[in-house]
């Protein structure tokens, strides 16, 4: 069964120099066509029939880039296909400043009920040197119109290992996130991706990262002043307050199925994860001519489906269930894997309770030596 569904708005103010995500400086007319062509996708997929979803995520770029006319057509476009009222969780992203207390509002109306909000860092001269064109001051000005609101579910995104960034200084944003007392935070270790503005600069060796053990004890202080301050683990690089862990990313990690609509965007699909065409002309056009802007698809057999449910499953703290495996695959857990979950308990990277097999603190920093174990052979599946 389908039940999540992401939606891709590849429109930025400014693009930021580390993001290599499907995104473009924000145009007016070309927003308006976009909008067009992302409604006729997803009516050829899912009709305007309000179907049942449990989650939806609006993504990009930065949704909230739109004028509040463009927002408004794309929140009528996604609640006369999706029951948006009795969605669960319906999340859009936003960056601070990029959104006023109307924009708000009409997410509020059409029933948004979660906003996970692209902070990054609480250091004005770092947002800059990162591409930003928020400050510290906007996060907080934003805020007071999510309390106005009535917007409780609000989750906070920070990175770390940014050139120039120190342990104490990402300490010190650890620390000013926690004080907001939110419910929920992302944090994600800066990666270098090609196409991108901090990739260039790399190959000319003019920016350079922390070294490891800096990044490492940043990942650390993390977690401990998370837990500590009552805000738990519950995926490798997100924490919540019990009860405000994110579905639609539970979606991801549980190897569940998702639609995936927009330039760029990936979905999931019984037998399938497709791909949608990035550049935006040839998205527009293809959706227009017959609501199916695929660039490709590929067949995902038992044996993927099995790995990518470990590799997924381990990311989260509790791990992987081992009756659910059993549910989906029709095999136990152990018929496949006795040998490396052997090996990994006397490495101590793995531990077993009860139903769940998990990755422990120590195997976390050995994580792609714990995950290349359940890398299947083919002669498995035939036993």
């Amino acid at each position: 069964m389908i039940s999540s569904v992401y939606i891709h708005i590849p429109f930025c103010q400014q693009i930021c120099h580390y993001c290599d995500f499907t995104k473009f400086f924000y145009n007016k007319e070309l927003a308006d066509q976009y909008l067009d062509a992302l409604d006729r996708e997803i009516e050829e997929e899912v009709g305007k029939n309000q179907m049942y979803m449990r989650t939806i995520f609006v993504g990009g770029g930065t949704p909230t880039a739109l004028n509040y006319t463009q927002l408004e057509q794309l929140l009528k476009t996604i609640s006369e296909s999706f029951d948006v009222e009795n969605c669960e969780e319906y999340t859009f992203e936003a960056n601070p400043g990029e959104f006023d207390e109307k924009k708000l509002a009409l997410l509020k109306y059409y029933g948004v009920n979660r906003i996970s909000f692209g902070v990054q860092v609480f250091d004005d001269q770092m947002l800059e040197k990162l591409g930003r064109n928020h400050r510290v001051k906007d996060v907080y000005d934003n805020l007071r119109h999510f309390e106005k609101l009535d917007f409780e579910n609000v989750s906070v995104d920070l990175i770390y290992g940014l050139p120039g960034q120190t342990v104490e200084h990402f300490q010190r944003t650890v620390d000013e996130a926690i004080r907001l007392d939110l419910p929920h935070y992302s944090s994600y270790s800066l990666q270098i991706e090609p196409k991108t503005v901090f990739y260039q600069r790399h190959k000319k060796g003019k920016l350079h990262k922390p070294m490891e053990d800096d990044e490492a004890q940043m990942y650390e202080l993390l977690v401990r002043d998370m837990e500590y301050n009552g805000v738990h683990q519950y995926e490798i690089s997100n924490f919540a307050k019990p009860g405000f862990e994110s579905k639609h990313n539970l979606t991801y990690w549980n190897n569940d199925y998702y639609y995936g609509f927009g330039s760029g965007a990936h979905g999931y699909l019984p037998g399938k994860r497709t791909v949608n065409i990035r550049p935006l002309p040839q998205y527009i056009k293809k959706a227009m001519e017959d609501g199916k802007p695929i660039l490709h698809e590929e067949p995902i057999h038992q044996k993927e489906r099995i790995e990518e449910q470990m590799f997924l499953g381990l990311r989260k703290a509790e791990g992987v269930s081992k009756s659910v495996f059993q549910d989906r695959f029709g095999r136990s857990l152990s018929s496949l894997y006795q040998e490396e979950l052997d090996y990994l308990k006397q490495k101590e990277w793995i531990e077993e309770s009860g139903d769940f097999i998990r990755i422990t603190p120590q195997g976390r920093l050995f994580g792609n030596n714990v995950f290349q174990e359940f890398l299947l052979e083919d002669e498995k599946l035939q036993d």
